[in-house]
């Protein structure tokens, strides 16, 4: 049987279809639905929700850095103990930087097993970095502190 229309010879132009005709691949979600964020995404908008439930109630937050990093770095000086892993770390002011909250996202994520016991861990974390940085208790930063 004779082909009338030659193949298209592939150039170095983008392929238009997929080797079985049906086209190319696009992505499983918009970019606007939750489903298309990231887990670093997802986790940075827990703790953002957090801080801006906390900001409410305390403005002084704003002059606060809110850090996201995937696991606690510890510098040579610092060695591994018998301790659990921290799931947060405060660093005070100094010359030339803002004070900064960090939220560990690796040992966070491991001690939930869902998105809303994710959240609650996640803003008790903030709480008490916030507490500790400040120099008040968990409770006084949140009212509903502790509480299920």
């Amino acid at each position: 049987m004779d082909n009338p229309v030659p193949p298209r010879a592939h150039g170095p132009g983008p392929r238009r279809r997929d080797r079985h005709g049906r086209g190319m691949r696009g992505p499983v979600a918009p970019p606007q639905v939750p489903l298309a964020a990231s887990r670093a995404e997802a986790f940075a908008d827990l703790v953002q929700d957090s801080v801006e439930r906390l900001e409410r109630r305390w403005p002084q937050l704003a002059d606060i850095d809110f850090l996201v990093l995937e696991v606690p770095q510890f510098g040579a000086e610092e060695r591994w103990n018998d301790e659990a892993v921290p799931l947060g770390g405060t660093f005070a002011a100094r010359e030339g930087h803002r004070a900064r909250v960090v939220v560990y996202r690796r040992p966070v994520e491991i001690r939930t097993k869902g998105r809303d016991e994710r959240a609650a861990l996640v803003h008790e974390v903030v709480v008490e970095q916030v507490a500790d940085l400040l120099g008040l208790t968990p409770e006084t930063v949140d009212p509903r502190y502790g509480e299920d």
